[in-house]
Protein backbone atom coordinates (compact mmCIF):
# COMPACT_ATOMS: atom_id res chain seq x y z
CA UNK A 1 0.00 0.00 0.00
CA UNK A 2 2.78 2.58 0.87
CA UNK A 3 4.42 1.61 -2.24
CA UNK A 4 1.33 2.98 -4.36
CA UNK A 5 0.97 6.06 -2.42
CA UNK A 6 4.72 6.73 -3.01
CA UNK A 7 4.62 5.65 -6.78
CA UNK A 8 1.34 7.61 -7.17
CA UNK A 9 2.70 11.25 -5.41
CA UNK A 10 5.63 10.92 -7.50
CA UNK A 11 3.59 10.56 -10.72
CA UNK A 12 1.81 13.72 -9.55
CA UNK A 13 4.81 15.42 -8.67
CA UNK A 14 5.78 15.30 -12.58
CA UNK A 15 2.80 16.17 -14.04
CA UNK A 16 2.56 20.03 -15.39
CA UNK A 17 1.37 23.02 -13.40
CA UNK A 18 -2.03 24.21 -14.44
CA UNK A 19 -2.49 27.57 -13.55
CA UNK A 20 -5.04 29.40 -11.65
CA UNK A 21 -3.36 32.41 -11.88
CA UNK A 22 -0.05 33.76 -13.93
CA UNK A 23 2.23 36.86 -13.51
CA UNK A 24 5.02 37.74 -16.65
CA UNK A 25 7.90 39.03 -14.25
CA UNK A 26 9.91 39.80 -17.38
CA UNK A 27 10.86 38.77 -20.49
CA UNK A 28 11.39 34.91 -20.41
CA UNK A 29 10.06 34.40 -16.51
CA UNK A 30 6.70 33.64 -15.35
CA UNK A 31 5.39 33.44 -11.90
CA UNK A 32 2.49 30.47 -12.22
CA UNK A 33 0.43 30.23 -8.81
CA UNK A 34 3.36 31.99 -6.72
CA UNK A 35 5.74 30.03 -8.65
CA UNK A 36 8.65 31.45 -10.66
CA UNK A 37 9.77 29.72 -13.97
CA UNK A 38 12.03 30.28 -16.55
CA UNK A 39 11.03 29.58 -20.22
CA UNK A 40 13.29 26.31 -20.69
CA UNK A 41 16.29 26.64 -23.39
CA UNK A 42 15.69 30.17 -24.33
CA UNK A 43 17.12 33.53 -23.34
CA UNK A 44 15.23 36.71 -24.01
CA UNK A 45 17.10 40.18 -23.64
CA UNK A 46 17.06 41.51 -20.23
CA UNK A 47 14.81 43.74 -19.19
CA UNK A 48 16.69 46.71 -19.02
CA UNK A 49 18.33 45.60 -21.89
CA UNK A 50 18.06 47.99 -25.25
CA UNK A 51 19.74 47.26 -28.55
CA UNK A 52 22.85 48.89 -30.30
CA UNK A 53 19.81 51.63 -32.32
CA UNK A 54 18.45 51.91 -28.31
CA UNK A 55 15.16 49.89 -29.59
CA UNK A 56 14.05 48.39 -25.77
CA UNK A 57 14.68 44.75 -26.36
CA UNK A 58 13.70 44.28 -23.18
CA UNK A 59 11.11 45.63 -22.38
CA UNK A 60 9.42 44.50 -26.23
CA UNK A 61 10.20 40.92 -25.33
CA UNK A 62 8.16 41.53 -22.01
CA UNK A 63 5.08 42.69 -23.76
CA UNK A 64 4.95 40.19 -26.16
CA UNK A 65 5.34 37.50 -23.57
CA UNK A 66 2.00 38.66 -21.86
CA UNK A 67 0.43 38.89 -25.09
CA UNK A 68 1.22 35.42 -26.23
CA UNK A 69 -0.23 34.17 -23.06
CA UNK A 70 -3.36 36.87 -22.83
CA UNK A 71 -5.75 35.03 -21.47
CA UNK A 72 -5.13 31.84 -21.94
CA UNK A 73 -4.45 29.05 -19.88
CA UNK A 74 -1.10 28.22 -18.71
CA UNK A 75 0.79 25.21 -17.66
CA UNK A 76 4.32 24.64 -17.34
CA UNK A 77 6.83 21.18 -16.57
CA UNK A 78 9.91 21.92 -15.17
CA UNK A 79 12.86 20.45 -16.94
CA UNK A 80 16.10 21.67 -14.62
CA UNK A 81 17.32 24.21 -11.92
CA UNK A 82 19.49 27.24 -12.35
CA UNK A 83 23.01 27.69 -10.15
CA UNK A 84 19.99 29.39 -7.66
CA UNK A 85 17.73 26.62 -7.48
CA UNK A 86 15.00 28.40 -10.04
CA UNK A 87 13.06 25.95 -11.49
CA UNK A 88 13.64 26.16 -15.99
CA UNK A 89 10.29 24.87 -17.25
CA UNK A 90 8.93 23.96 -20.61
CA UNK A 91 5.72 26.40 -20.41
CA UNK A 92 2.48 26.41 -23.12
CA UNK A 93 -0.39 28.60 -23.18
CA UNK A 94 -3.38 26.88 -24.37
CA UNK A 95 -0.46 24.20 -25.55
CA UNK A 96 1.21 26.68 -27.97
CA UNK A 97 5.00 26.50 -26.04
CA UNK A 98 5.63 30.12 -25.15
CA UNK A 99 9.59 29.64 -25.79
CA UNK A 100 9.23 28.56 -28.99
CA UNK A 101 6.69 31.40 -30.04
CA UNK A 102 9.17 33.54 -28.22
CA UNK A 103 11.90 32.44 -30.66
CA UNK A 104 9.66 32.44 -33.89
CA UNK A 105 8.70 36.20 -32.89
CA UNK A 106 12.22 37.26 -32.44
CA UNK A 107 11.84 38.15 -28.83
CA UNK A 108 14.44 35.70 -27.61
CA UNK A 109 17.04 33.59 -28.81
CA UNK A 110 17.53 29.70 -28.90
CA UNK A 111 20.13 28.73 -26.03
CA UNK A 112 22.22 26.58 -27.42
CA UNK A 113 24.57 26.41 -24.43
CA UNK A 114 22.36 23.62 -23.03
CA UNK A 115 20.37 22.69 -25.97
CA UNK A 116 19.15 22.86 -29.97
CA UNK A 117 15.74 23.47 -28.89
CA UNK A 118 14.18 26.24 -30.97
CA UNK A 119 17.46 26.67 -32.97
CA UNK A 120 15.08 26.49 -36.39
CA UNK A 121 13.01 28.87 -34.99
CA UNK A 122 15.86 31.18 -34.84
CA UNK A 123 17.11 30.75 -37.62
CA UNK A 124 13.90 31.86 -39.39
CA UNK A 125 12.93 34.35 -37.30
CA UNK A 126 16.90 36.01 -38.05
CA UNK A 127 16.02 35.70 -41.78
CA UNK A 128 13.34 37.69 -41.57
CA UNK A 129 15.08 40.13 -39.34
CA UNK A 130 12.17 39.76 -36.93
CA UNK A 131 12.48 41.99 -33.50
CA UNK A 132 16.06 41.45 -31.73
CA UNK A 133 17.38 40.01 -35.09
CA UNK A 134 16.21 43.39 -36.95
CA UNK A 135 18.26 45.58 -34.19
CA UNK A 136 21.72 45.00 -33.77
CA UNK A 137 20.95 43.48 -30.17
CA UNK A 138 24.03 41.85 -28.20
CA UNK A 139 22.93 38.34 -27.45
CA UNK A 140 21.86 38.64 -23.08
CA UNK A 141 24.00 36.12 -22.25
CA UNK A 142 26.70 38.62 -23.62
CA UNK A 143 25.18 41.38 -22.39
CA UNK A 144 25.26 39.93 -18.87
CA UNK A 145 28.46 38.65 -18.24
CA UNK A 146 29.67 41.97 -19.47
CA UNK A 147 27.93 43.57 -16.19
CA UNK A 148 29.18 40.81 -14.24
CA UNK A 149 25.67 38.72 -14.08
CA UNK A 150 25.27 35.11 -14.77
CA UNK A 151 22.07 33.97 -13.58
CA UNK A 152 21.37 32.43 -16.15
CA UNK A 153 23.88 29.57 -15.83
CA UNK A 154 22.20 26.08 -15.69
CA UNK A 155 23.71 23.14 -13.31
CA UNK A 156 21.33 20.05 -14.13
CA UNK A 157 18.36 18.37 -15.60
CA UNK A 158 15.93 17.32 -12.49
Amino acid sequence: MKLSVLAASLMLAALPAFAESVRVVDCDTLRVDGVTYRLWEIDAPEARQSCADDWPAGRTATEHLRALIGDRHVTCEPRTLDRNGGTFALCRADGRDLGADMVADGHAWAFVRYSRDYVEEEREAAAVRAGIHGHTCEPAWQWRSERGDNSMLCVGVA
